[in-house]
């Protein structure tokens, strides 16, 4: 885009009423992001000189959730319409420096910047006092309608509610996206009344109000309508996220991923991933995650807000989330990833296994039935089954430390804090609650005890007392019942 100068002006002021919502409409999830936020940062492409937000309804939580330099905010008391929306916003309009306005809608994500860019600079080329953003509709139900004069001129914007029968027939219809001569705008704000059916004071009034004093207002038609989608309620929201994320798995398939089927694989939109992946049928990758080159993702996994490295192998229902899993690394089937597990290359984790909050190093392997929790386990460390690092005492979690090259036994519980000294090994069934030095054998069970020929006598003593139950080193025969 040439040098044009210009500023945004967002109305995300709305009580959501339509959603039946207490959260007000920008704040709600869209394939990964909040709605609004597509919106902002499409604006913020276009390197405008300033962007306001108007706010109203929710503007506490709008305001955390969108705050960023070179976002100003402004409140809206009253929310009576579009129109009432730029007059809260006037003082702000009177010190901005541009010579154009853009007033955005806050619920239209699918408008890329490279429309928005063309709306201004169709704008500054034309010396229109306003540029309608405007397209076609095989069905029009609840847009406003262009009343077109000649050319691209606009002579007035119709709301459905406004319409006569013929009106109601024109296909082309108001984006609610407007690019104003700033100082045009202000002029003849307060000329806006609240003559209409809705009572409120609309925007697309000045339309009306510039052509009476004989300026020019143009239209700049987008060819893909579904650029100019609102979001009007669950339902639409729900129409707009498939189209998000299906536009989505086309740009990762264009840039070398396969998806092998696309219609049931959830991706939101900040999601990345490297060239000759595989992300398998329903797949779940959320959030801002980044997955390497060749990776695999097999069925029904859910990745949210983690990085894989390159040739990771991710099995099916596996979930991760908040995670680093580095180059080579074998996950799954069916193990939890959770709140910063960094796995480190070459290490395999495997079916039900937990690990939280830990750090596995090179080339270490759990593959059965284990929680690793606060843990740091070095290079080449072998975890048996059912392993438990016992890092709750009730009040506070503890680290366990696991060095390079140790053998861990099936069935061992570590009880934190604990460090377990490299080369070391740990015999099945122990339950550890002191350090083990370098290099050693460690043993923490009970003393077995074999009672022979105790089946041959215990069947005779029931021949002869068919009531007699089987006794156990807990319940000594003097207790029998």
């Amino acid at each position: 885009m040439k040098n044009t100068r210009f500023s945004v002006l967002i109305l995300a002021a709305g009580n959501a009423t339509r959603f039946k919502s207490e959260r007000t409409k920008v704040l709600h999830p869209l394939a990964g992001r909040l709605l609004g936020e597509y919106v902002l940062e499409m604006a913020l492409a276009c390197r405008p000189e300033r962007v306001y937000m108007v706010i109203g309804h929710g503007a506490h939580q709008v305001q955390e959730a969108f705050s960023r330099p070179g976002l100003t905010f402004i409140t809206q008391r009253e929310r009576r319409g579009t129109g009432d929306a730029v007059r809260a916003a006037r003082s702000e309009l009177e010190k901005c420096p541009s010579p154009s306005v853009v007033v955005l809608v806050g619920d239209a994500p699918l408008l890329s910047s490279e429309t928005l860019c063309g709306l201004v600079q169709f704008h500054a080329e034309s010396g229109a006092a306003a540029t309608v953003l405007t397209t076609k509709l095989k069905d029009p139900r609840g847009y406003g309608r262009i009343l077109r004069a000649a050319g691209a001129r606009i002579r007035a914007i119709v709301e459905e509610k406004d319409c006569n029968p013929t009106e109601k027939k024109i296909r082309e219809i108001n984006s609610g996206i407007i690019c104003f001569s700033r100082a045009e705008l202000l002029e003849h704000l307060d000329d806006l009344t609240d003559a209409n059916a809705q009572r409120e004071f609309l925007l697309t009034d000045m339309v009306r109000i510039f052509n009476h004093r004989k300026l020019k207002v143009m239209a700049f038609p987008v060819s893909n309508s579904r650029e100019v989608l609102g979001v009007n309620d669950r339902a639409e929201l729900a129409q707009v996220e498939k189209i998000v994320r299906m536009r989505k798995a086309e740009a990762l398939m264009r840039g070398g991923v396969t998806l092998v089927n696309p219609e049931i694989t959830v991706i939101d939109d900040a999601v990345e991933a490297g060239r000759d992946t595989r992300i398998e049928a329903g797949a779940h990758l959320l959030g801002r995650t980044i997955v390497g080159r060749d990776c695999l993702i097999q069925p029904y996994s859910l990745i949210k807000n983690s990085v894989l490295g390159d040739r990771v192998t991710i099995r099916p229902f596996s979930i991760i989330q908040d995670c680093e899993v580095a180059s080579d690394a074998v996950i799954g089937p069916l193990a939890h990833l959770r709140d910063g597990a960094v796995i480190g290359p070459e290490a395999r984790i495997g079916n039900f296994v937990e690990v939280k909050k830990s750090r596995i190093g090179r080339g270490s392997k759990s593959l059965h039935l284990t929680y690793l929790g606060d843990a740091t386990l070095g290079e080449r460390v072998n975890v048996g089954a059912g392993t438990v690092t016992c890092n709750y005492d009730g009040e506070n979690k503890h680290p366990t430390v696991i060095e390079d090259g140790v053998f861990i036994g099936s069935g061992s519980m570590l009880v934190a804090p604990i460090r377990v000294g490299q080369g070391s090994y740990v015999g099945a069934g122990s339950t550890l609650t002191e350090d083990v030095p370098p290099e050693s054998l460690a043993l923490g069970r009970a003393r077995q005890v074999n009672k022979e020929g105790w089946v041959r006598e215990h069947a005779k003593r029931k021949e002869s007392d068919p009531g007699s139950r089987l006794l156990t080193d807990e319940e000594p025969a003097g207790k029998r019942r």
